[in-house]
């Protein structure tokens, strides 16, 4: 059975994700305290006893949801599953980091400063109610480009997430979101919600993040991974470090096409797809994408036993 690891984004958040590994497997605490001592701060105590709205701060969410994701990988590891097990690894936006990090394309405390950057860059890339996001449920990856692309009438609106053949995301200036949903809705959407999102993520307005990622990227260290990285940007695998350097600056802009990625991974083989960290958010996606993968989310230590005796 070929199997891929994955690696969930923002939104999966949750006050406690981690702490159960931490108590578990000394590994993954050591996860929490490098990330701690990488940012010079407590950030597992924000994680574990802290404030929803806290932790849900982009600067926040996105190194706490990578290192639960570490931790979790770690906890694997001490009981014999290692990431080279994998034929592949991919992971949502922030997720991607993740997945780098797993495969050792990046230091862990490379990664937590690189994702407190990523996120104070997102957030502050875009004033508060300028931007906004939205799910289309219900219409493919063409039609809600094609939506968003009327809807835009000279302003930003994009095709942001491609998740699954019934979830597209749209990213851009708040009025021109509205629209999409308005379009969408009268294009015969099932559902167009707008998302409660901090800022207009993976769309053209968020270029001054993407500057200040390059530079950023610019001063770290990339190795070429263990495992084939499947990128958000091109759908498709790198092993390459300058390469992914480059990806991971388009990705703050660019569409993450996780339906695409999740469709290669099937069309090389993959089976089955275990995700790593919180939630269970993507392998939703994966079983409406493809119901043939089995989907396993490993991020408690009943998981890991779980996900290690499937093995054996």
């Amino acid at each position: 059975m070929m199997r891929a690891f994955v690696f969930p984004g923002q939104g999966a958040q949750t006050i406690g994700m981690g702490k159960a590994l931490a108590e578990a497997y000394p590994a993954s605490k050591a996860v929490f305290d490098e990330v701690n001592e990488a940012l010079g701060e407590n950030l597992s105590g924000m994680i574990w006893d802290g404030d929803i709205a806290d932790l849900t701060l982009t600067q926040n969410a996105q190194p706490a949801l990578m290192a639960t994701s570490i931790a979790a990988l770690r906890a694997l590891e001490a009981e014999g599953v290692l990431v080279t097990d994998a034929a592949f690894v991919a992971g949502h936006s922030l997720g991607e980091y993740s997945a780098l990090t797993a495969v050792g394309a990046l230091s862990l405390a490379d990664t937590a400063r690189l994702l407190r950057i990523r996120g104070a860059a997102m957030q502050k890339a875009v004033p508060v109610g300028i931007g906004a996001m939205a799910a289309l449920l219900g219409l493919d990856f063409a039609t809600a480009k094609e939506v968003a692309e009327e809807a835009a009438q000279g302003q930003i609106c994009q095709a942001a997430n491609d998740n699954d053949p019934s979830q597209v995301v749209v990213s851009g200036n708040k009025e021109a979101v509205e629209r999409a949903i308005e379009i969408a809705k009268a294009r015969g959407a099932k559902r167009a919600i707008l998302l409660p999102v901090s800022a207009p993520f993976h769309c053209a307005l968020m270029e001054p993040a993407a500057q200040i990622m390059a530079q950023a990227l610019a001063d770290v260290e990339i190795k070429a991974p263990s495992v084939a990285l499947i990128s958000n940007v091109r759908a498709e695998a790198t092993t390459s470090p300058s390469e992914i350097r480059d990806l991971l600056v388009a990705q703050v802009t660019g569409s993450v096409r996780w339906r695409e990625s999740v469709e290669y991974m099937a069309g090389q083989g993959v089976t089955e797809v275990w995700e790593i960290g919180a939630g269970k958010a993507l392998a939703g996606m994966i079983r409406r994408i493809n119901k043939d993968v089995v989907c396993r989310a490993v991020g408690t230590p009943e998981d890991v036993l779980a996900a290690v005796e499937s093995t054996k």
